[in-house]
């Protein structure tokens, strides 16, 4: 029982330490299919409640960063509306870039929580603060995360993961988030 108990209370620790949300899109914040239109477009599907939830986070005065193998502009345009600015995308070494991210805004390690769900993201997730996955993340990727999701992939696992630090933070309040 006491390994559970300071499993968990390190847990809490590491929510009460984040100051930054960092995010992988393809499995993460959707569900991992794409459409391919006639024309050769890759249509995906996000999920409103993790974009409401980015939407507060960003609000609240969190940062939030997108670290993208993928190249669409379409998701580039989504995420934008949901006024994230850094959206990194076409990246296939992500490490450095995360690392650069971090020196060039005075982040700490322990103040980032990053979800990633496949083994792009092995690497970014070891040199993080606190690893968290979907639900249907590959197992690799399970084995070394400090918060699996109960959510998969596009269904509100990156809202799952934003409330669980606010709520920590005593920032999540229902009276006045109903009113922005």
């Amino acid at each position: 029982m006491n390994g559970g108990t300071i499993r968990n209370n390190m847990f809490i620790k590491k929510l009460n330490n984040i100051s930054t949300f960092i995010f992988d899109v393809d499995g993460v914040m959707t569900n991992g299919n794409v459409q391919v239109s006639e024309e050769g477009h890759m249509l995906r599907t996000f999920n409103i409640k993790d974009g409401f939830a980015m939407q507060l986070a960003i609000k609240l005065g969190y940062r939030i960063c997108i670290i993208t193998g993928g190249s669409s502009q379409g998701v580039v345009k989504r995420l934008n509306g949901l006024g994230i600015k850094d959206v990194f995308s076409k990246v296939h070494e992500k490490v450095p870039v995360y690392r650069k991210y971090l020196s060039d805004n005075n982040i700490q390690a322990d103040e980032v929580a990053y979800m990633g769900d496949d083994l792009p993201d092995y690497t970014l997730l070891l040199e993080t603060g606190l690893k968290c996955c979907p639900l249907d993340a590959s197992p690799d990727i399970v084995n070394i995360c400090e918060f699996v999701s109960s959510k998969r992939g596009g269904e509100g696992c990156v809202r799952e993961l934003i409330e669980k630090v606010l709520r920590a933070q005593d920032k999540w309040d229902v009276e006045k988030i109903g009113i922005w």
